[in-house]
C-alpha cells in the first residue's frame, strides 16, 4: 500500500501542474485584465491623474503625449503612468516567466496578496472560510445522515407504496435548481411573504459575542438552518437513488441468498454483509459531493442569505481579474481536492480489505 501511496502522491505533481498551465493560458486570452480594470476605475473617479500619486505629477501634464494603446482605456494616460503598473502587477515580464515565478511562490504556499484588497490571499480564503465550511461541512453530513438511511429503506421495500411517493419526492426535489429552493424558503420562513422565523442576512447575529456559550450555539444554527437545507438538496436527493440502486444490486447476488438460506437474521444480512460492498460506490462519490457541496453551489446560496463566503470570493476575484486569489485559490483547493480523491480509495480498503490498489495492474 505504501508504494501506491507514493505513486499517487507523485502522480499528484504533473496533474496540479498541468490544471494550473491551462487555466494560466486561458487567462491571458481573456480581456480586462488588472490593468484595465484600473484604468476603468481611474476613469471613473473623474480625474484619473489625481490618483496616479508619487512621482505622477509630472506625467500627468502629458495625458495627450506618449500615450499607450495596448490597453483598453488607456488613451490619454501617459505611458509612463501605464509602464508603472506594469511593474507594479508584474506584467513587464513575458507570460512564462510570470507563470514559473508563480509556481515558484505557490510551491512554497506563498500566495502573494489580492491586487486590490491590500491583504494577503491566505487571509483572504482564512476570513472567508467559516461561511463555506459550515455550508459545506453541514450540507454534506445531513446529505448523508438522511439520504442512507432512506436508500436501504427503499432497496428492501422496492415496490412498496412508500417507495412509490418517496420516489416522486426524490425526484420533484432533484428537478428542483438549489437557487430556486433557496428562494422557496426565504419566501415562507425567512420573511419574504409567510413567517419570519429565521433570520436572512449573514453567519451570526450583531451581539454574538456578547452571547454565552449555550446562546452562540443555537444562534449559529438559528442563522444556517436555510443556507443548509437548500445546499444539501441536491446532494440528498442523487445520493438516497444511488444507495437504493446499489443495494439493490447487492441484494440480488448469490451471497445473499446463502445468508439468507443459511439462517441468518434480515438485520444482520443487511449490515453485516450487504451494506459494507454496496457503500463502496456511495464512499466514491463523496469527494465529487463534497467539493460540489463546497464551492460548486455557494455562490448562489451565499448570495441569496447575503454570506461572504468562498463561492463570491472567486466570484469578484474572476471579475475584477484578480489573479493572485484566482491562481492562488485554484492551486490550493485543486490540491486540496486531489488529496482528498486519495483519502477516499484507501477509505476503500479500510471498509473491503479484499481491495488492493498496490498489486493491481496500472
Amino acid at each position: 500500500m505504501s508504494a501506491y501511496i507514493l505513486r499517487r502522491m507523485l502522480l499528484i505533481i504533473p496533474t496540479l501542474f498541468g490544471i494550473m498551465v491551462i487555466n494560466f493560458t486561458l487567462v491571458q486570452f481573456l480581456p480586462g485584465g488588472p490593468i484595465e480594470q484600473v484604468i476603468a476605475q481611474l476613469e471613473n473617479s473623474g480625474n484619473p491623474l489625481d490618483r496616479i500619486g508619487g512621482d505622477g505629477g509630472d506625467a500627468g501634464v502629458q495625458t495627450q503625449t506618449g500615450e499607450d494603446s495596448r490597453y483598453k482605456g488607456a488613451r490619454g494616460l501617459p505611458r509612463e503612468f501605464i509602464e508603472r503598473l506594469e511593474r507594479q502587477y508584474g506584467f513587464d515580464k513575458p507570460p512564462l516567466e510570470r507563470f514559473l515565478l508563480m509556481m515558484k511562490s505557490y510551491i512554497t504556499f506563498d500566495f502573494g496578496e489580492s491586487y486590490f484588497r491590500s491583504i494577503s490571499v491566505i487571509d483572504l480564503v482564512l476570513e472567508k472560510m467559516p461561511v463555506s465550511i459550515s455550508l459545506g461541512l453541514w450540507s454534506t453530513l445531513i446529505a448523508y445522515m438522511v439520504a442512507i438511511p432512506l436508500g436501504i429503506r427503499k432497496a428492501t421495500r422496492e415496490g412498496s407504496r412508500f417507495d412509490t411517493w418517496s420516489s416522486a419526492v426524490l425526484i420533484a426535489a432533484y428537478a428542483i435548481p438549489g437557487f430556486l429552493f433557496a428562494i422557496m424558503l426565504v419566501v415562507l420562513f425567512a420573511g419574504g411573504s409567510y413567517w419570519r422565523i429565521f433570520p436572512l442576512r449573514g453567519l451570526t447575529s450583531n451581539n454574538f459575542a456578547d452571547l454565552t456559550l449555550l446562546g452562540q450555539i443555537k444562534d449559529y444554527f438559528w442563522h444556517i438552518t436555510l443556507p443548509v437545507l437548500a445546499g444539501s438538496i441536491g446532494a440528498f436527493t442523487g445520493l438516497a437513488m444511488l444507495t437504493k440502486n446499489s443495494f439493490l444490486d447487492e441484494i440480488k447476488k448469490q451471497y445473499v441468498v446463502t445468508a439468507r438460506a443459511k439462517g441468518l437474521p434480515e438485520r444482520r444480512v443487511l449490515y453485516g454483509h450487504v451494506f459494507r460492498n454496496a457503500m463502496l460506490i456511495v464512499i466514491a462519490g463523496f469527494p465529487g459531493i463534497f467539493i460540489s457541496v463546497f464551492f460548486g453551489g455557494s455562490l448562489i446560496i451565499e448570495t441569496i442569505f447575503s454570506l461572504d463566503g468562498l463561492g463570491r470570493l472567486g466570484f469578484d476575484a474572476a471579475i475584477t481579474r484578480d489573479y493572485p486569489v484566482m491562481f492562488g485559490t485554484l492551486f490550493f483547493f485543486t490540491l486540496l481536492g486531489l488529496f482528498i480523491k486519495l483519502v477516499s480509495d484507501l477509505t476503500y480498503v479500510w471498509i473491503d480489505p479484499r481491495i488492493d490498489f498496490e498489486h493491481r495492474q496500472t
